[in-house]
């Protein structure tokens, strides 16, 4: 796996994380009795996203270190993921 591959996979996870994370002990503007004019009543009263960025990014480093190790280290490989295509061809001999 290369430096971009890497990037790329951690930014993916990021994203994954974080969209998980963002509606964690979220308070709405009508939970909290404070509704700005203009918003919706469910709009975040204090939505905390450096708190959650800081969360996201620290869980996102593990799973990251985790499939990265697994990508690394060949114990599961495209082949290994690519069952349905070999089932769905049938074994051609060549004699």
């Amino acid at each position: 796996m290369g430096i971009t591959s890497a990037l790329v996979l951690f930014a993916v996870v990021w994203f994954m994380v974080f969209f998980v994370v963002l509606p964690l002990r979220m308070t709405t503007q009508g939970e909290a009795g404070e509704v700005v004019p203009g918003t919706h009543s469910s709009a975040p009263a204090d939505p905390q996203l450096r708190r959650k960025a800081r969360i996201t990014t620290i869980w996102a480093f593990c799973i990251w270190a985790v499939i990265a190790g697994v990508i690394l280290s060949g114990a599961i490989t495209v082949r290994d993921l690519d069952w349905f295509n070999r089932m769905a061809t049938p074994e051609v001999s060549v004699d």
